[in-house]
């Protein structure tokens, strides 16, 4: 069948149990903090310096620079088991993580300006484009405001959409290296889930980016990375949308985690109002809710580790990812969004109204989740449309990137 997943070398794919073991380990300071950083609107300084000591900023950074040039499913596991602990930091590594390694697939002169002088550097990143983008000697004058930075706050370079000088009926888009000294943010992040994201607006006045920190978004999307590095190192020519969307749904898995720990925890001995039921572990509508939400995880853990897996074993073979699979990967990743967003809400019911309460920790897990599922990249409805044209073979042209 022409959906048959590319799998070049399994052992690609494998997952690192020390690393995540770090990750893991974070998982109670996380909890600790989650509840202030939401209301600080930003991971905390005490989170933030945990896992940079545990160097899970680095993950796909090559070991050149001082990485530990991972693959993709350790990083998915990671994601989970941070977002686990917070839905907000969970979602924050994952900006940063796979912004940072954007950044190491531009030309080697930019990846020595990136991490040469600072190899703990962080980049966030935002693709859509400025609303200036002027061509000039040597590379181009920007300026604009690209919401929704999140990670920003931390950050010390981004890689920005912008509009690169193009011929006719090229595709124009790109991304731009910019230094954190050229921006300012500008607080509008003010959301009911990911609070601690800190997904602001970057807004950026009348910055020079010289050619060498530019990079069209159709030379990424089909492995044709600036780095020299891509016939050297796996990661440099991973799949670039499959891992830009596959990456939002890791806080989501960890939520889903988090929810069900709770849930077999409290649900079982809770009393199941006006009924004879005095344990909720005798009611079958309370046993269905469960079993029902469990599979659902079940099922979007079994795509995450798919799509990692294809992506994974495909970079480390140095080839293109087919785009019938990219295609999958960008429809089960809405799957993913959606099989945990529908499990969390039968959890909710089986938790009762109480889990709504605005203490109660169901409730933020719940409204992470929500928030995070109506990212672009994860509407389940616009992965479907893609992949639905690339099974059957429409006449039409894609209507989005995968």
């Amino acid at each position: 069948m022409a959906t048959v997943s590319v799998r070049l070398d399994e052992g690609a794919s494998h997952p690192d149990a020390e690393i995540i073991a770090r990750a893991t380990a974070l998982v109670p300071l996380i909890r600790e903090h989650a509840a202030k950083s939401s209301e600080d609107r930003r991971v905390v300084p005490e989170v933030v310096k945990a896992l940079e000591d545990a160097q899970l900023f680095k993950l796909l950074v090559p070991a050149r620079y001082g990485g530990l040039e991972t693959n993709l499913r350790t990083l998915m596991e990671v994601l989970a088991e941070v977002g686990r602990g917070d839905g907000s930091a969970g979602w924050t590594m994952a900006l940063l993580n796979t912004a940072t390694w954007i950044a190491t697939t531009f030309s080697n002169e930019a990846q020595d300006e990136v991490f040469g002088a600072n190899p703990e550097t962080k980049v966030c990143a935002i693709f859509i484009p400025p609303t200036k983008c002027e061509r000039v000697d040597g590379g181009y004058v920007i300026s604009g405001r690209w919401p929704y930075a999140s990670g920003s706050f931390i950050a010390d370079w981004a890689a920005l959409g912008c509009a690169l000088e193009s011929e006719e009926g090229q595709n124009p888009a790109g991304l731009a290296l910019i230094p954190s000294s050229a921006w300012t943010i500008e607080p509008t992040w003010f959301m009911s889930g990911m609070q601690g994201t800190g997904s602001d607006t970057i807004v950026v006045e009348d910055y020079f980016v010289p050619d060498h920190r530019t990079q069209r978004f159709t030379d990424m999307v089909e492995r044709r990375m600036a780095t020299s590095a891509l016939g050297t190192e796996p990661n440099a020519g991973m799949a670039f949308i499959p891992v830009a969307a596959l990456i939002l749904v890791g806080a989501q898995l960890g939520l889903a985690r988090h929810a069900m720990e709770i849930s077999l925890a409290q649900v079982p001995v809770k009393r199941v109002a006006y009924t004879c039921y005095t344990e909720a572990r005798n009611s079958p509508t309370h046993q269905l809710d469960v079993a029902e939400a469990a599979s659902r995880f079940d099922m979007a853990e079994l795509l995450m580790q798919r799509a990692a897996a294809d992506v994974d074993c495909a970079a480390a073979a140095f080839e293109v990812l087919p785009k019938l699979t990219r295609a999958r990967v960008r429809n089960d990743t809405g799957l993913i969004g959606e099989l945990v967003t529908d499990g969390l809400r039968r959890l909710m019911t089986a938790n009762g109204a109480s889990s709504f309460a605005t203490a109660h920790i169901m409730s933020r897990i719940w409204l992470d989740s929500e928030v995070a599922a109506r990212h672009a990249l994860v509407m389940t409805g616009l992965g479907k449309e893609a992949y639905g044209r690339m099974l059957l073979g429409t006449d039409e042209p894609l209507t989005l990137d995968v």
